[in-house]
């Protein structure tokens, strides 16, 4: 039986679990793939895949062309990437791995002071025989905006609280109740984005959430604001935001998620001043992958044997 574990960008996927128990040949790819004929070469002969969150695509079309192919493991439980319903239809089995909910969140905080208190900038001045060179933003008594109150986007609000910040949120159906229960008062969408000194979005991506924060949130938020994004490019208007920054109209952004990933070396964010950029680190911990390769190795393990656990669709 060949496996093949796609996107170990970091070459650690190996030290992470155990794969020798599954008595197979593993081949780790290091590299992103560029293209459909791409995927088919490196997968041509593998019954099994284990794909990292959403790096790789398995579109109807691409699962078409890879008949070899009888398990997919995707990292996380969830994975917009893959066409479930198309693997279940071609007779390969999808399964997926429990996930953290703090890596995440943790980051968020990270873009947050980064963005902030000019980190990056700061240290690249004292790097290159510099001092002060900016003025930093506070977070106490100041206000967070929580766009999504789920499972994420709570842990965040509990941190800015901690801040002292007046956290406030917004989503679709958020009621004032819940947000309430969690020390955090329900806004308009209107009001959060200008009002809110700090904007963090923890939101599902979907058709009806597409561009979320447009060129209009952005024209409604204050000058000396900031937006972060761990949660999926397609929630922001890329080009409205990079305009915005351009043209000052916020203090900055801080962005994890990308319309391409990789980041194209040419892309327009890579110039775009006042922004933090991260290659999507929100769930890249060791805890995180320890647990992503060793349930992997569960869902294949489980899968020879008859009985295959944590099934998707």
């Amino acid at each position: 039986m060949r496996i093949v574990v796609l996107d170990d960008y970091q070459q650690v996927a190996a030290d992470f679990a155990d794969w020798s128990r599954l008595d197979s040949e593993v081949e780790f790819v290091h590299r992103p793939i560029v293209d459909d004929d791409d995927l088919v070469k490196v997968l041509t002969g593998a019954e099994v895949v284990v794909a990292m969150r959403e790096r790789t695509a398995f579109t109807a079309g691409r699962l078409a062309r890879l008949p070899d192919l009888r398990l997919l493991v995707t990292t996380g439980r969830v994975n917009a990437s893959i066409d479930v319903e198309a693997a279940h239809t071609q007779g390969i089995v999808v399964c997926g791995t429990e996930s953290t909910t703090s890596a995440t969140p943790e980051l968020t905080w990270g873009l947050i002071l980064s963005v902030l208190r000019s980190i990056p900038a700061e240290d690249a001045s004292v790097r290159s025989g510099g001092w002060q060179t900016s003025v930093g933003g506070d977070l106490d008594g100041h206000r967070l905006g929580v766009v999504g109150l789920g499972r994420l986007g709570t842990k965040v609000a509990r941190v800015g609280a901690a801040f002292g910040m007046d956290v406030v949120a917004w989503s679709q159906n958020l009621e004032a109740e819940r947000a309430a229960a969690l020390g955090v008062r329900a806004v308009s969408r209107e009001e959060l984005f200008s009002t809110a000194d700090v904007v963090t979005i923890h939101y599902k991506l979907s058709e009806r959430s597409r561009a979320l924060v447009s060129a209009a949130e952005l024209q409604l938020m204050k000058p000396d604001s900031i937006l972060v994004n761990t949660s999926r490019a397609g929630l922001v208007d890329t080009d409205a935001l990079i305009a915005a920054l351009e043209a000052g109209r916020i203090r900055g952004a801080g962005l994890d998620v990308h319309d391409l990933e990789p980041l194209p070396v040419g892309h327009r964010l890579r110039s775009t001043p006042r922004t933090v950029l991260t290659p999507h680190l929100g769930y890249v911990t060791e805890d995180t992958y320890r647990i992503f390769f060793t349930q992997a190795v569960e869902d294949i393990e489980a899968w020879a044997a008859g009985e295959p656990i944590r099934v998707l669709g």
